[in-house]
């Protein structure tokens, strides 16, 4: 079975978001078009409650500055996502109705979380390992934002996993910080991750 795993298409990743990634927005439509041809949609969805230790404010530090957390380097970012606001929720125009899972990520208060299937400890499992077992899912294709941390992550950790893993590049757009994009297609290409 095959998997569409649509990463964080949401209001603050979007323009006129907390987070925004440019040209968050132009690829909804396409992602929509895209659902149709897999076993499985699963949506992920960062979900942050306030105060999260991710947040610069949480610090009264530098929005995009690095810190040491316990479980490695985090960027520290703009107030984002956070639980039942309407940053959070989905891009109107997504088509939500035709997910069978929606993933919420990044909830715990003192960690974040990039990746679908971990947090950034890489260790504290969200459950969509089992969840894509259990359903047979072998083959995964990732679509979304940002290309480059939750996309990348994701990827990384499906491919780390065992499961076939394409991302669909078309169908993402990234942050691009400080070289990041760069970075994560490297390491997507020497994880045999296919890039599309």
């Amino acid at each position: 079975m095959r998997a569409l795993i649509v990463v964080d298409v949401q209001n603050d990743f979007c323009p006129g978001g907390a987070l925004a990634v440019a040209g968050g927005d132009e690829i909804v439509e396409q992602i929509n078009n895209r659902m149709a041809d897999f076993d499985a949609v699963i949506l992920t969805q960062d979900w942050h409650p306030a105060g999260h230790s991710s947040f610069a404010s949480s610090h009264k530090a530098d929005v995009f500055s690095n810190i040491e957390m316990p479980y490695g380097p985090q960027v520290l970012w703009p107030d984002h996502c956070v639980q039942g606001s309407l940053g959070a929720a989905f891009h109107k125009d997504l088509a939500t109705d035709r997910a069978e899972l929606i993933l919420r990520k990044g909830y715990r208060l003192g960690i974040d979380s990039y990746s679908a299937f971990f947090e950034n400890d890489r260790s504290t499992a969200t459950g969509l390992e089992g969840y894509l077992n259990t359903r047979g899912v072998q083959d995964v294709t990732f679509v979304g934002l940002a290309t480059d941390y939750c996309v990348a992550y994701s990827a990384l950790d499906a491919a780390r996993l065992g499961f076939a893993v394409s991302v669909d590049t078309a169908l993402c757009r990234a942050i691009d910080m400080g070289g990041s994009l760069d970075q994560a297609r490297r390491d997507m290409a020497a994880a045999k991750v296919s890039l599309l």
